[in-house]
């Protein structure tokens, strides 16, 4: 069964061109032109990922965001403008995984929601097998990381995070005590060779965790910056 990708782009010509190439990928793609017309296809269809322009005329993409956020948690893709830098980072805050900056190359949109989507199955826990559920529980100071069943817990109360929020802690669970680079995060992440220092996913995601577990930057009791060097959750 191919995955299902939602496309929302109120420019007809790019909403068609990525149509294009996802369909010669053999991935069932759900094409809006604004994403007023696409919210009852969220609704009512289970997706794998969604692919959303910032820029659209009455719902815009960081809004539809917020509302695909508030109850699923397959990836999204932002599509910004060049200079479209605080809609990069309110993007990522309010639960985007990735984006991508206008004008683009398609292979390399295709080539991050191949990313994408490897990573969600990795995480969901309706992709896991048998033996990948019978997995440890990661834990530190009442947080809590269900590794199999893609579950997170804090002081027993459930926490809602996106794929790429489940992976940063995940890794920074399994690596405890050791310092992990923003650049090996993103690497691990999203399995791709290019990484910009000026890239500020990671920390946008980072802090999006932070204000999740209720920790603070000064006085962090789960994720702490190691300044210059990475981010770290200390040894229980």
């Amino acid at each position: 069964m191919s995955d299902k990708i939602l496309i929302v782009d109120d420019e007809v010509e790019i909403a068609d061109l990525i149509e294009t190439y996802l369909k010669s990928e053999d991935y069932t793609v759900y094409k809006f032109y604004s994403a007023k017309e696409a919210l009852a296809c969220i609704e009512t269809t289970e997706l794998d990922l969604a692919v959303l322009d910032v820029m659209m005329p009455e719902i815009d993409g960081l809004s539809l965001c917020r509302r695909i956020r508030a109850s699923h948690t397959y990836p999204i893709i932002m599509l910004t403008a060049r200079d479209g830098e605080m809609d990069k980072i309110t993007g990522l805050t309010l639960g985007a995984d990735d984006y991508i900056t206008k004008p683009f190359l398609p292979l390399e949109l295709v080539a991050r929601i191949k990313s994408q989507l490897r990573r969600y199955k990795k995480y969901n826990p309706a992709h896991v097998d048998g033996e990948e559920k019978g997995k440890e529980i990661l834990s530190y100071l009442g947080l809590e990381l269900h590794v199999g069943t893609y579950q997170c817990t804090l002081n027993g109360k459930p926490l809602v995070l996106t794929p790429t929020e489940f992976a940063i802690l995940r890794i920074l669970l399994e690596n405890k005590g050791r310092v992990v680079s923003a650049e090996e995060l993103f690497h691990r992440i999203w399995q791709d060779e290019y990484y910009s220092k000026s890239n500020n996913t990671i920390p946008v995601h980072v802090r999006h965790l932070r204000t999740k577990l209720n920790d603070t930057l000064n006085k962090p009791k789960y994720i702490k910056t190691v300044w210059g060097v990475g981010y770290k959750i200390e040894e229980s």
